[in-house]
């Protein structure tokens, strides 16, 4: 083994003050006996490791690229995170940090990513913690990363086979970046202290997560599969949570945001973000996440909910639909109205027209329904002017943001790539118009208080216009009354999995 990439050797060293006999595992562990390290590191055969090449690779590296060419004789350093503490001892589960993932697909925590010029072009390396296993008495005594606790991680070695990278250990990183300049190295910061204090920030390392979004905006085949994975599996989770209503029904929400949040660990990596399981008047809190409230016939249900997939990419979809599987008159009315300006924003979706495109035509159509019940008192080309803006009170929020790796991605492209441009083909948008009475809302007719409905498609942008990657899920009130009915004749309890 290389020099550089030797483990550590245990601190079990006879001039080691508090561990000349022992080594100590914490403050409430007993320490262990110099023979007990010696017997835990001794006569174990290396873990295997699964030494396949990561399905992304070829897309990681000509992302790399890409980004590369945006910064030539500049030295980019990227990392992905440390573990973030939950309570006192324990985690969060770890999520890489999406910007570093989507050049290298690793989800280890602690690793960077430095991309540098060389006379043969940029050159990527992947910096990792070495291997906490039996060579080190971490083994067994480190909690947080030992192999015997958490399991086998892939240091140097199977970390550049997997990932088809050049890999380094992270003892190293700083040695290898502290001979260059502060004005030669591009950092993105923000996600680990001990990488930001390597060196001041520059304009350059606002101007490195610009670019990552920007580059992101557009998805590649990879990524346009991955989300429609992720989506199929959300379709799926919305199935159980009917199947299941019946049981829900008079108990809670969390019933409801336990089924789908079963379905998202069982399928993908997690949730994309808190599922927002509303129903009644909570539909008309818009990011609802506590959850606790009561489901009961006659009232609507709103989901809000995503699986994230294994490598990441995240589904964002809304259904709002009746607990008993019926809509009222009136919540049909307020539903048909929601359904008519999603429609209306879909179809403005294609190549060269502004993102704001499918907003301001599902504002108008969501306005004249409102001035025509007589909730708006004014008419909707005054009502939707900049200065006026009235509708908003029973809507609030815009009707798209991209997605993909984030729920909310892309976040800190420039507005006038995102918000003020125009749309691309290989953009993957929401179109997710709402209507939101509130319970005490007394400009509104009292047997519209209390409902919320909001509709929300995934929409992929193509070269012929847009591709609804949920469509799978039904969205007419007919259709969507008759999907519900299918599924509990099927069976109520059965989730599928």
């Amino acid at each position: 083994m290389a020099e550089e990439n030797k483990v550590p050797e245990p601190d079990v060293s006879e001039e080691h003050p508090r561990s000349e006999h022992w080594v100590w595992v914490g403050p409430h562990r007993p320490p262990s006996p110099r023979v007990l390290v010696d017997h835990m590191t001794s006569d174990w055969a290396n873990a295997e490791i699964p030494r396949e090449v990561h399905e992304a690779a070829e897309y990681s590296a000509r992302r790399r690229q890409q980004l590369a060419e945006k910064f030539t004789k500049k030295t980019l350093v990227i990392p992905t995170g440390n573990f973030k503490v939950r309570a006192n001892d324990t985690d969060f589960r770890f999520r890489p940090g999406t910007d570093f993932f989507y050049l290298t697909g690793c989800d280890e925590p602690d690793a960077v990513l430095v991309i540098s010029p060389s006379t043969a072009g940029p050159r990527s390396t992947l910096y990792v913690p070495h291997r906490r296993d039996f060579r080190t008495h971490e083994f067994f005594t480190d909690a947080r990363y030992g192999e015997l606790w958490v399991g086998p991680r892939r240091g140097v070695e199977e970390a550049a086979i997997y990932y088809h990278i050049d890999a380094a250990p992270l003892e190293r990183l700083e040695k290898d970046l502290v001979s260059l300049g502060a004005t030669d190295v591009v950092t993105l910061r923000g996600f680990d202290a001990s990488v930001d204090a390597l060196h001041e920030a520059t304009k350059d390392d606002g101007e490195l997560a610009i670019t990552l979004s920007e580059l992101r905006l557009v998805k590649d085949d990879f990524e346009i599969a991955q989300l429609q994975r992720a989506i199929d599996e959300t379709v799926k989770g919305f199935e159980d949570i009917v199947r299941a209503l019946p049981t829900a029904e008079g108990r809670g929400e969390r019933v409801v945001e336990g089924i789908f949040n079963l379905r998202a660990r069982v399928e993908g990596n997690d949730v994309g973000y808190g599922t927002i399981a509303a129903s009644g008047a909570h539909a008309t809190t818009l990011h609802w996440v506590r959850n606790d409230g009561v489901v009961r016939r006659g009232e609507l249900l709103l989901l809000d909910a995503g699986v994230e997939g294994l490598n990441l990419y995240t589904a964002d979809v809304t259904r709002t639909m009746p607990v008993s599987g019926t809509f009222s008159p009136t919540q049909r009315r307020v539903y048909e109205l929601v359904l008519a300006a999603q429609k209306a924003g879909i179809a403005v979706v294609k190549p060269g027209v502004a993102f704001m495109a499918p907003h301001e035509a599902a504002m108008k159509v969501l306005a004249q329904g409102l001035f025509e019940w007589g909730i708006l008192k004014e008419a909707p080309e005054v009502a939707l002017r900049k200065d006026r803006q009235l509708h908003r009170r029973y809507t609030l929020h815009g009707t798209s943001h991209m997605l993909g790796l984030d729920v909310h991605d892309c976040a800190h492209a420039r507005n006038e790539s995102y918000t003020l441009g125009e749309l691309h083909e290989g953009y993957v948008l929401t179109v997710e118009p709402g209507l939101y009475f509130q319970a005490n809302d007394l400009t509104v007719p009292e047997e519209y208080r209390g409902i919320g409905v909001r509709i929300e498609d995934d929409v992929l942008v193509t070269a012929a216009g847009a591709r609804n990657l949920s469509a799978a899920l039904p969205r007419e009130v007919d259709e969507l009354e008759a999907w519900m009915a299918g599924l509990w004749a099927k069976g109520s309890t059965n989730l599928g999995l």
